[in-house]
């Protein structure tokens, strides 16, 4: 028997897994050794851009009265914005030492289309000293047009929406992580303002069905990525004066700092992150178990998890997710449910047809239930397990798949009890070799992605 961990939710599970298992996992980068000197001499000696200090003094020459935004991610990624390793505080901390007072800096949350962060998850994520040195914590709200600001039009016709607070400021400074996304290609850099700060309308071309199912659209690529070409020229329309973004390694601690240049700072991170989350495999799988890692905290987020598993699981194979949903809304907004039941319904493929449909009109969150219908269009939904101990029963209705409950006995089931996962994990392994035997498959490859969302299937077969 193999063991090993992973995170999940609040805790750190252990798991056994037949030896049979293939375990995949993606390499383990040198982690910084000291992350809070690191933090500081990016900020000093920054790619492409002066000195933050040098850029905050020449804010306050051009304007006394300047006021100063700093965008950061919602409760969706694991940034580092608490302790040694938060990248928050810093800023904040040099914003006041050279002249910025405490009322003219104002922290953005792009949630982009999610819904605002409450208090209580604010404090969650964020040191206190953010708190306590009496800076304005913003939600972003894409659906109030009073917050909202036109620009004008992108060259694929997006029109712009964004936040008039962000435009207002004489200093504007990006945070977030750099992890690979599976529309962008990556995240970070300029994703803090596009979707992170646009209006919902400005979704409708940048997260379009034709955006979605173009092939640049992927993991790890930004060459000839419509999505990133996208969020970029939105990005600097907005205007862009400094980024601090992140690469983290699999137990959330950073790999690098990349402070500067919009541009040039995030292109350094992404070619730090690509140097290690690419998991090379020889071969397809009949049977592939994951997990959502952090950014599961809805089924909205958990998707990412089945796409980096799509590249090596075969044709009508078996995928079974497990994922923290402890999100307050477990699922999703109402109208990612309702376009989510409607794949439920119908199947992808005729979800397709109806979104590619002249007659369709764009329901924003649809995308994130395109990217699911990838997933049904590999393998049927009987092949699917989801669970997630937080998960009431009533709201596996919604979606497509089979309820991982029904591997555990009448008494454990739908409780927020993590200790059930790995008689899940083993209860659909075991149906889905009983199934594969059915159609003469005797000895199925199965693999575990240690990584979940977060490391990359690279498939070389044959």
């Amino acid at each position: 028997m193999q063991r090993t961990a992973i995170p999940f939710g609040p805790d750190t599970l252990d798991l056994t897994l037949d030896d049979g298992v293939d375990l995949l996992s993606m390499p383990s980068p040198e982690p910084i050794d000291d992350p809070a000197a690191a933090i500081e001499q990016a900020l000093d000696s920054p790619i492409g851009a002066p000195p933050l200090d040098e850029l905050i003094g020449a804010a306050l020459a051009r304007k006394a009265g300047a006021v100063a935004a700093v965008v950061i991610s919602d409760h969706t990624r694991p940034v580092p914005y608490k302790g040694d390793q938060g990248i928050l505080w810093p800023i904040i901390r040099r914003l006041q030492r050279g002249g910025f007072s405490a009322d003219r800096i104002e922290v953005l949350v792009g949630t982009g289309t999610h819904q605002p962060l409450t208090d209580a998850q604010l404090r969650g994520m964020l040191d206190e000293r953010v708190f306590s040195s009496g800076v304005r914590v913003i939600n972003h709200d894409s659906r109030d047009p009073a917050t909202l600001q036109r620009l004008g039009r992108t060259r694929r016709g997006s029109e712009v929406l964004m936040n008039r607070r962000y435009l207002a400021a004489d200093l504007r400074i990006l945070t977030g992580l750099v992890e690979s996304h599976f529309i962008a290609g990556a995240s970070g850099g300029r994703k803090a303002v596009c979707p992170g700060l646009i209006g919902e309308e400005t979704t409708y071309v940048f997260h379009s069905a034709r955006m979605m199912d173009d092939p640049g659209s992927r993991d790890l690529n930004l060459d000839g990525n419509p999505t990133h070409e996208e969020s970029l020229e939105v990005a600097k329309m907005a205007g862009v004066d400094f980024i601090v973004n992140v690469t983290l390694d699999k137990m959330f601690r950073p790999t690098g700092v990349f402070a500067g240049d919009l541009e040039q700072a995030h292109l350094a991170a992404y070619k730090r992150l690509r140097e290690y989350v690419a998991i090379p495999v020889k071969r397809q799988y009949d049977v592939i178990l994951t997990h959502a890692g952090f950014v599961g905290i809805n089924h909205y987020q958990s998707v990412k998890a089945c796409l980096a598993a799509l590249p090596a699981l075969k044709k009508n194979g078996h995928l079974t997710l497990v994922a923290a949903n402890t999100d307050t809304d477990p699922i999703g907004s109402l109208k990612y449910r309702a376009v989510l039941h409607l794949l439920k319904l119908i199947g992808p493929e005729r979800l397709r047809k109806l979104i590619f449909s002249p007659d369709w009109t764009f329901v924003p969150e649809q995308w994130e239930v395109q990217a699911w219908a990838r997933i049904f269009e590999r393998i049927p939904e009987s092949h699917f397990v989801y669970y997630s101990p937080w998960m009431p029963e009533k709201e596996y209705h919604v979606f497509p798949g089979v309820d991982g409950n029904i591997h555990l006995p009448a008494a454990k089931r739908w409780k927020p009890d993590t200790s059930t996962v790995q008689a899940v994990l083993d209860g659909a392994l075991s149906a889905a070799r009983k199934e594969l035997a059915g159609r003469g498959v005797a000895n199925p490859a199965v693999a575990f992605l240690y990584d979940g969302p977060y490391g990359i299937l690279d498939p070389r077969v044959g």
